[in-house]
């Protein structure tokens, strides 16, 4: 399939997809033409980076796991590493971290969100009150 079609089906830009080559996350055929051809499993593998990605995991880092990761739900790690294991023991950390820092700050736009639809609910005499 050519860019635009893995574009609309995964949601991700043509350029980032040209970046996503670009840093090894995936990879393409080139046709006699010079576009580019992408086969089937790169929409999962699309999906995979964008997941990764949106974790925080930096690009350098989703490089090295990527060949551990089949299809979705399958990980396949053949020799892991003393590296591997401290690198996603790293990873993990950080994301707890992170999720740890989403939370209190949903907690907190949550509550002021309840005090800022409290202070704006019209009372009755400004229901009656034109500008």
């Amino acid at each position: 399939m050519r860019i635009g079609d893995l574009s609309d089906r995964t949601g991700v830009s043509r350029r980032m997809l040209r970046y996503y080559e670009e840093q090894g996350l995936i990879a393409s055929q080139r046709c006699a033409n010079g576009y580019r051809d992408y086969g089937e499993p790169c929409v999962d593998r699309v999906q995979q980076v964008r997941g990764l990605l949106d974790a925080g995991l930096p690009t350098q880092t989703i490089r090295k796991i990527l060949p551990c990761l089949g299809p979705p739900g399958r990980i396949d790690i053949p020799d892991p590493t003393p590296e591997t294991i401290a690198l996603l023991e790293d990873e993990c950390a950080r994301m707890s971290q992170r999720i740890g820092q989403l939370t209190r700050n949903r907690d907190a736009m949550a509550a002021y969100l309840t005090e800022v639809r409290r202070a704006v609910r019209p009372g009755p005499a400004a229901a009656g009150t034109a500008g």
